[in-house]
């Protein structure tokens, strides 16, 4: 897949490092000479210094033979100019990381719907973990009335032993709350299964809603 990340610094950088080494074609374009210069010659992603929101850049970049635009400026309006122009190039997927949620009504008239709130992600993580001690990662989704998150099954857990159908049934098991993944001991994820086992140690990935986390939590750990 051809990728076009408008804006690198640290966080772009990092996303089109993972990227070429999942062996995507990855292209970047920002103002910072180093930044470029970083990603040309300790990553060997093709880069180009300048603005990303300058349409003549974008061309040379040919963002026409482009999969996927990512646009990741410092501000909205550039993000909104870089997702109009490669819209208008034709590209088909065009995600923008938005900074002011004020800017979401804007992006959508303009069509783009793939935005990725920088703002809700860290409050979605950061907010979970420290109403409870218990939740590792987290990330909010839809609109943001619910939460993916992962927790450790404690030895002592009186789900331990038991199967992901019987944990289901349970009267204290919420309603909302779903098994989405199983991580073994070297790190692998693996999708559940009714018979699948709980373990003590073992770490789980759910999704529940926002207002019954307290509940799930209060059956997984107890």
């Amino acid at each position: 897949m051809r990728i076009l990340i408008a804006g690198a610094g640290r966080a772009g950088l990092s996303v089109a490092a993972y990227l070429s080494s999942a062996e995507h074609e990855v292209t970047i374009i920002d103002r910072d000479p180093l930044v470029c210069s970083r990603a040309t010659n300790q990553l060997g992603i093709v880069a180009f210094v300048g603005d990303a929101a300058d349409a003549a850049l974008l061309n040379e970049a040919e963002v026409r033979r482009a999969d996927a635009v990512v646009a990741m400026l410092h501000r909205d309006a550039d993000n909104l100019a870089v997702a109009s122009l490669a819209k208008m190039a034709g590209v088909k997927r065009v995600m923008v990381r938005m900074r002011d949620p004020e800017y979401r009504p804007v992006y959508l008239a303009a069509g783009v719907t793939r935005i990725l709130s920088e703002t809700e992600i860290f409050i979605g993580a950061l907010a979970a973990a420290i109403e409870h001690e218990a939740v590792h990662h987290a990330m909010l989704l839809g609109n943001g009335s619910s939460v993916a998150f992962e927790v450790v099954i404690p030895e002592h857990s009186r789900i331990v032993g038991q199967s992901i159908s019987e944990i289901a049934s349970s009267p204290d098991f919420p309603s909302s709350c779903v098994f989405a993944g199983l991580y073994g001991a070297d790190g692998s994820v693996n999708g559940p299964r009714g018979s699948s086992l709980i373990t003590g140690g073992m770490t789980v990935l759910l999704v529940a809603r926002r207002d019954e986390l307290k509940k799930t939590l209060a059956l997984l750990i107890d």
